[in-house]
């Protein structure tokens, strides 16, 4: 008997939908543990500098801002990322590589997370409150986009230049090549995209960097609790459970 089919692309959707559900509950508990006391020491000397307090007309408490408000804001965001997630490794599995579902699900993640976090990060780093010209918001998201879209292209493209290249340089050869050739096109589009630099020249150095390492962590405690959850459930989905053992029947 051949394998069974794998199951359809619906099942691995709402599977990694809620392994990014779990994800965001991590993500939420790192945010509110280290992001949290940083994003309320930058609004104070937002407020010390302008000379009174934001809160007071704010129309949601800061209270409220820093759990439901982050809490839903992280669990969306979380979910709808699962689900994109499981779309990709719906594509690579079984294009990648003879890797079973977990390891898979590790190499997406882990690619994921180079893409989409780490590269766009070390180009346009997250600010806290206070930082940044207002009238500049549109035009700095629109570039942290376009790093982002210049990081998962050649990303793709480095996938199947490494295929196409593995028949004749070998798996090893061809990763190394394809990498290469990633690193190459994104110091490209490092150098070539404009720096974005408006922290204030009086704003303590000390408070950006733990800002932005919090930032960090919160990304990193999201794509690895998901890699792990989905590397679970993805298992659970395509690998059969094993069929039970016969009861032998003593004989007389």
């Amino acid at each position: 008997m051949g394998s069974p089919p794998p199951p359809p692309p619906r099942t691995l959707l709402v599977r990694g939908m809620l392994a990014g559900l779990t994800a965001g509950v991590a993500a939420f508990l790192v945010a509110y543990l280290l992001g949290e006391a940083k994003v309320d020491a930058a609004i104070a000397i937002e407020e010390a500098a302008a000379g009174h307090d934001h809160g007071e007309d704010a129309p949601v408490s800061r209270a409220l801002q820093a759990t439901a408000g982050l809490g839903t804001g992280v669990l969306l965001y979380a979910v709808a990322l699962g689900g994109i997630a499981a779309l990709v490794y719906c594509f690579a599995l079984g294009r990648v590589g003879r890797f079973g579902p977990r390891a898979t699900a590790a190499l997406v993640t882990g690619a994921l997370y180079v893409t989409v976090t780490l590269v766009p990060f070390f180009k346009y780093p997250a600010d806290p409150p206070a930082v940044g010209d207002p009238g500049t918001a549109a035009r700095r998201t629109a570039l942290y986009l376009l790093m982002i879209a210049l990081s998962l292209l050649p990303a793709a493209g480095a996938l199947i230049l490494g295929r196409r290249l593995a028949p004749r340089l070998g798996n090893g050869n061809a990763s190394i090549v394809a990498g290469a050739g990633f690193v190459v096109a994104i110091g490209l589009a490092y150098a070539l995209l404009p720096g974005v630099n408006e922290v204030p020249a009086d704003f303590p150095a000390t408070l950006i960097w733990e800002f932005r390492l919090a930032s960090l962590a919160i990304q990193t405690a999201l794509w690895a609790t998901f890699g792990l959850a989905f590397g679970f459930l993805a298992e659970r989905a395509l690998v059969p459970a094993p069929a039970p053992k016969e009861a032998v029947q003593p004989t007389d």
